[in-house]
């Protein structure tokens, strides 16, 4: 601190990281707790709120009660002591084992004031922070083992390729889905994997998929609410996919086909294993969605963002226990290198990189169509729109020769399209001289110009 620094801050006056303390006093300890909650800040004993310094008695004595203050805080605050022209600044850190607080209850900085917070308030900052996790909490509702699945729990022995050669209780101790009473209570990671009916307990881990005909999303094509444990949702969610998309049959000269898919169906897995994984589960009011547009595939679903959390660079686990059981399955990796897998995924089928919408309460991922898919379809398309074309004026030329009197609207229902697309047939046939019309539109008739050795050849 200098002199120049300390004339800076007094004219600014409070803020989010700097308070005034005329002298030392018992609401001390619950600014410490405002600054290590939030983002740290410094406490400039011996100024007023007005910014006049008026300067305290820097002894030994103070410097001590003030570091007692720090350590009594729980858990305990680090404190940096300075002194500069009678003026005693207290630095605290933003600390890491949030949320702290002192003997008159939790605060926070708020501009430039330190709030009291509420129990609701101190719960949610508490989920924020990764303090309280939805997969630890016990389910008082789930009943072992009345409510339990054995087949659930074979099969994902079978996943992880782990021994049954100890007993359940054990191995439920192993997976950290139990507590160990009398009787036994399961936590919520464990009702997801081995209730019998998840949905019973916990009824919003339902994954809603919706396909559309669409881009508005109001023309519903397909939709299934998918129920079941996590492990097979995920596989569940993916059929749906599959079932809704489209594929597209490569022919190398190798005895296998090569199958072109139209989106990165790899990536959307992954993205399907993270929402499913890392949810906010407290918030009970929303399911996961995935909603099928015709020019893309949308994944949402709700979660309280960490702060200072930059995805794709930072590792944030809300529900540990269910990354880790389904890390023993090889479905996810523990590094938290799901953004980058995708990357590579989107890369490997020449899909464009996916898109991220995210902010403090939703989490959306968009995927798009791979342009190998698109290349391969187009051209088919087009051959496909060339052939339909040429047989249709043939079918056309055919009826006219039959009928020569024949008028638009009779065409039209006899080849089933209608009366712009027959006008439209019937315009490119005159302009490649296939056909003429010989007097009024009510009291004329047709006239095939070309004869059947054409027929075909000029229809294109």
């Amino acid at each position: 601190m200098n002199e120049k620094e300390l004339k800076f801050i007094l004219q600014e006056g409070e803020g989010l990281k700097i308070e005034f303390k005329e002298s030392f006093d018992k609401f001390l300890a619950k600014e410490m707790v405002a600054f290590a909650n939030s983002e740290g800040g410094r406490i400039f004993l011996g100024v007023n709120d007005n910014g006049i310094v008026k300067g305290i008695a820097i002894t030994n004595r103070v410097k001590s009660q003030i570091q007692d203050i720090a350590r009594n805080c729980d858990p305990s605050i680090k404190i940096d002591l300075e002194e500069f022209n009678k003026v005693l600044i207290i630095n605290v850190e933003e600390e890491k084992d949030k949320p702290y607080k002192c003997s008159s209850g939790f605060y926070l900085r708020q501009g430039a004031n330190s709030q009291k917070l509420s129990r609701n308030e101190i719960i949610d900052f508490s989920i924020s922070e990764g303090k309280i996790r939805f997969d630890e909490q016990i389910n008082n509702e789930f009943e072992f083992p009345n409510d339990f699945d054995g087949e659930k729990l074979n099969n994902y022995l079978s996943l992880a390729k782990i021994s049954k050669i100890i007993s359940n209780e054990k191995i439920f101790a192993e997976l950290n889905i139990i507590k160990k009473d009398k009787p036994l209570k399961f936590n919520n990671a464990g009702v997801l994997f081995f209730a019998k009916e998840p949905q019973r307990f916990i009824s919003h881990s339902v994954f809603t998929c919706v396909s559309f005909k669409n881009k508005e999303g109001s023309d519903i094509i397909d939709r299934q609410e998918i129920t079941g444990n996590l492990i097979e949702i995920i596989e569940e969610v993916m059929k749906f996919v599959v079932r809704n998309t489209r594929v597209a049959y490569k022919f190398t000269g190798k005895p296998q086909r090569e199958n072109i898919y139209e989106y990165p169906l790899e990536a959307i897995r992954e993205a399907v294993i993270n929402s499913v994984t890392h949810r906010d589960y407290f918030e009970g009011g929303h399911n996961n969605l995935l909603k099928i547009f015709p020019d893309k595939i949308s994944i949402v679903n709700v979660w309280i963002k960490p702060k200072r959390f930059e995805v794709g660079k930072d590792v944030f686990r809300r529900n540990k226990i269910i990354a880790d059981l389904l890390s023993r399955t090889g479905l996810i990796e523990k590094v938290g290198s799901g953004f980058a897998r995708m990357k590579n995924y989107c890369k490997e089928v020449n899909a464009p990189l996916f898109k991220l919408d995210i902010n403090e309460k939703y989490f959306r991922i968009e995927f798009f169509k791979s342009k190998d898919y698109l290349d391969m379809t187009s051209e088919k398309v087009i051959k496909t729109r060339v052939k339909t074309r040429v047989k249709t004026r043939v079918k056309m030329i055919d009826i006219i020769r039959q009928n020569p009197s024949i008028t638009i609207p009779e065409i039209a229902e006899e080849i089933n399209l209608t009366i712009k697309g027959v006008e439209w047939n019937i315009l490119k046939l005159k302009q490649k001289g296939l056909l003429k019309r010989i007097g009024s539109a009510k009291g004329g008739h047709w006239k095939i110009v070309k004869n059947d050795k054409n027929r075909g050849k000029g229809a294109e």
